[in-house]
């Protein structure tokens, strides 16, 4: 089984898992790079899995669907491009070989969901569109704090091992930040620096690893006493008017 992220737009991902002669891609944005790898790859295209509406996520579908006759599936609590197969929170999918089960992971929008495999060879498998970013999480257009807490919560509790397939290459962005927030953090001083030499060779720095995440994203440590000491300096009021998680995705927004 191949994994490929595919380049889009200026910092989106395509995710592209084949097994040499049948492919599901996930958040197709841009059918273009899709159709590209599909010839390059000698391969079909199967299967279309949305995580959520946002168009840099959605907008592919049709000309993928028309090209190639794919199924697509996505969040029953959004609305997608055309006919679609409409999934919740414990559905499973059977596809590659692989079982694919569904999480409601909303936060960034109402209705976001995420999809895991504990199947793939090597290491268990997680697209999450744009609910978990490495060192970040997405913005929260339509959900709470409260929600994206509890999303990011239970993707933190997969297994280590999980290869965290997340949708934009903001790392080096979020690890800026991640560092402003949580500078005496060993483990994010070395994979900035790992991050920077793959970015310099024109690397994705994605997938990242559900333990990796653990260790260096802040959005999964907001109660680490390093990070509360921080929010206090921050905003000391609105961290005891609105708790660590929010009072942190608020100084992300900030963040410049």
């Amino acid at each position: 089984m191949t994994l490929i992220p595919l380049p889009a737009f200026s910092d989106n991902y395509v995710w592209m898992l084949h097994d040499g002669r049948e492919a599901l891609v996930v958040d197709p944005g841009d059918a273009a790079p899709v159709l590209q790898a599909l010839q390059r790859e000698g391969i079909e295209l199967r299967s279309i899995l949305v995580t959520h509406h946002h168009a840099d996520h959605t907008g592919g579908i049709p000309t993928l669907r028309e090209a190639t006759g794919a199924q697509v599936w996505g969040p029953a609590k959004e609305s997608i491009s055309g006919p679609y197969q409409a999934l919740v929170q414990g559905q499973t999918l059977d596809l590659l070989g692989l079982r694919f089960e569904v999480l409601d992971v909303p936060g960034h929008t109402a209705g976001h969901i995420a999809f895991y495999s504990a199947d793939a060879a090597g290491a268990p498998l997680l697209f999450c569109g744009d609910t978990l970013f490495s060192a970040g999480c997405g913005r929260l257009f339509e959900g709470t704090p409260a929600q994206m807490e509890d999303s990011l919560a239970r993707l933190a509790a997969l297994p280590s091992s999980t290869q965290v397939c997340c949708t934009h290459e903001y790392t080096l962005s979020n690890l800026r930040f991640a560092l402003a927030v949580d500078p005496d953090n060993p483990h994010l001083h070395a994979y900035q620096t790992h991050c920077q030499t793959l970015r310099a060779q024109g690397l994705p720095t994605l997938p990242s690893s559900i333990d990796l995440e653990r260790r260096i994203n802040p959005f999964l440590r907001s109660s680490a006493p390093a990070i509360l000491d921080a929010l206090h300096h921050f905003d000391a009021a609105g961290l005891a008017r609105d708790g660590a998680f929010a009072t942190l995705r608020r100084w992300k927004n900030e963040y410049r």
